[in-house]
């Protein structure tokens, strides 16, 4: 039973499977006399209901916090390492600070500034995470649309830098940009071959 006059925050971050663009992480603490309904896994909700709900948590969160982690720091600390950072910077940047963090995935990053639980499948278990998941997820999506005008002929704006099929083939055609993951496959192996 979560007790009410605790801050609780919600952790998750989008970007960990892509090949292209930054990692974003969102820290939210619900405030319990404004809940939103709908709150789970961004996953399984619509862009459209995505966007509406991004703009009521904005709007009803006691705080929010979103951080971009950049591909200099991702490529220095790995994936898995880059994310754990993202989320203790996220916690750190809320306003009020929360009382305890309960953070999406089955890891804790050191250094945080409150006790925390890794609840695996939490951004579908508890409305906090569900709704840091819609926050990185909807933010992570804008920038992925904003460099597609940047790099128009890979689209970015389609895929957000998944390895899917038609990215996949664009990397080939036209090799590597500055927003490429350069240590993650396939990126890695194309630029073996060069």
């Amino acid at each position: 039973m979560i007790d009410a006059t605790r801050r609780i925050a919600g952790v998750d971050e989008a970007g960990r499977g892509p090949i292209a663009g930054p990692l974003v992480v969102a820290a939210v603490i619900l405030d319990p006399r404004r809940p939103i309904a709908g709150l789970g896994d961004s996953k399984k909700i619509s862009a459209p209901r995505r966007e509406r709900l991004y703009a009521q948590i904005i709007e009803c969160a006691m705080a929010h916090a979103l951080i971009e982690v950049d591909l200099a720091t991702i490529a220095a600390r790995n994936i898995l390492g880059a994310t754990l950072y993202g989320m203790r910077l996220a916690l750190e940047a809320l306003t009020p600070g929360a009382d305890e963090a309960w953070i999406d995935g089955n890891q804790i990053p050191d250094g945080l500034p409150c006790p925390a639980r890794a609840l695996v499948g939490g951004d579908g278990l508890m409305p906090a995470i569900g709704a840091a998941s819609i926050l990185a997820k909807v933010h992570r999506d804008r920038l992925m649309h904003a460099l597609d005008a940047d790099y128009p002929d890979y689209g970015f704006a389609v895929h957000k830098g998944y390895p899917s099929p038609a990215h996949l083939a664009a990397l080939q055609r036209l090799g590597p940009c500055a927003i490429h993951r350069v240590g993650f496959a396939p990126v890695r192996d194309l630029l073996k071959l060069v």
